[in-house]
């Protein structure tokens, strides 16, 4: 294995922190308080090449492997402090371009993935469901085939993107005796009938990604627009789940290094007691330790992007790789705000606004409890 960068690989992730730096930070305090999606940031971000890293050039992409993707995330995760527009970003990729490029017919990847990768449609995924988290695949959502379409009925709820998006991969059950093999996905659109979104979550972090409930109510949905076969929803699903549990996690991962740049300055100018702070071991081991976590994350999170570059499933060390950086990230993030003091816990400074963000981390993309129970299954328990 050889997780050494390239020279245009690491080219990129430069051109990728000082895209960030002049383009997706300005007005973010205000927009962060609001609860505001950046619609220009968004754009800006498609005509810089972002949405379409992983895609090929034949509907608009970079076709850039995903080794070079989890580094421009990097990237892109130390440089902007707009997690909320990251993490809309990765979801379209990851959840919606992705499983339309691997699953959909050549009419949905020529209909949808050249608007996706240019910015003008926004997209996102849709399986949890008010009773059903964790468990996904004990969703209530129902699809019934009709002529030439299908009946979906059933709620969505905490949908990323659900307030802005032009279109919603849905999973719903078509066959409920098959169990994981009844489940299928679908193409929604926001036009078609019967589908309706209320109004965008307020969240405690990442307050710039609306999330939201969609209703579906006898929603018509066209036959052609089922992604795959029916009874395939759980293979997209699992399919996508390894490319989100990395991709997305590198955004984790510059936001650690960003930290520790932050705290290390801080531990060298304050001083308490006579001498900078960052000489005592309660706060310099602080410190190594955000380091061991951010070099750790690395090694696991690079290794699962060549395993798929390689072309090779990682179920597990996807999984490892999610639960190690999600609760490194919040670790570092506390250990950010004790350095820091009131100071951190204050909102002059961006931690506590870190801290807020890096909770979530925990929980979507399969919670730590989750990723450790996926762990161990495959140690056969």
């Amino acid at each position: 294995m050889d997780f050494s960068l390239t020279e245009d690989q690491m080219s990129f992730k430069e051109l990728a922190i000082d895209f960030a730096k002049r383009n997706l930070n300005e007005g973010f305090s205000e927009r962060e308080r609001n609860g505001e999606f950046n619609f220009e940031g968004w754009k800006k971000c498609a005509q810089f090449g972002l949405h379409g890293l992983p895609m090929p050039e034949k509907y608009g992409g970079l076709a850039k492997d995903i080794l070079t993707c989890v580094t421009v995330m990097e990237g892109l995760g130390y440089a902007c402090k707009d997690s909320g527009l990251l993490f809309a970003i990765n979801s379209t990729i990851w959840t919606c371009e992705c499983p339309i490029l691997k699953f959909g017919t050549d009419a949905q990847k020529e209909k949808y993935l050249p608007g996706l990768i240019d910015g003008s449609l926004i997209g996102g995924h849709a399986a949890t469901e008010p009773d059903a988290g964790s468990d996904a695949f004990s969703m209530k959502c129902r699809a019934e085939r009709k002529g030439d379409r299908y009946i979906l009925n059933g709620a969505k709820i905490f949908i990323s993107n659900a307030p802005i998006a032009d279109f919603l991969l849905v999973f719903a059950v078509t066959n409920k005796n098959k169990g994981f093999a009844g489940i299928s996905a679908f193409v929604v659109e926001k036009g078609f009938p019967g589908f309706s979104v209320g109004k965008p979550l307020d969240m405690m972090g990442l307050r710039t990604c609306p999330l939201g409930e969609v209703i579906l109510q006898d929603c018509e949905v066209p036959a052609e627009n089922i992604l795959g076969k029916e009874g395939g929803g759980a293979g997209i699903f699992s399919s996508e789940m390894e490319l989100e549990r990395s991709c997305l996690f590198a955004m984790h991962l510059g936001a650690m290094e960003r930290e520790l740049e932050q705290c290390v300055n801080y531990a060298k100018m304050r001083e308490q007691f006579g001498r900078p702070i960052g000489k005592y071991q309660s706060i310099s081991h602080k410190i190594a330790d955000m380091r061991l976590r951010i070099e750790l994350s690395r090694l696991i999170l690079y290794k699962v992007a060549w395993m798929k570059t390689q072309g090779k499933r990682a179920p597990v060390e996807s999984a490892i790789a999610k639960l190690f950086i999600s609760e490194s990230y919040l670790q570092t993030c506390l250990d950010a705000l004790q350095i820091h003091g009131a100071y951190g816990y204050s909102k002059e400074l961006d931690i506590e606004r870190n801290l807020r963000d890096s909770i979530a981390g925990r929980i979507y993309s399969g919670t730590s409890e989750i990723q450790r129970n996926t762990i161990a299954s495959y140690l056969g328990l």
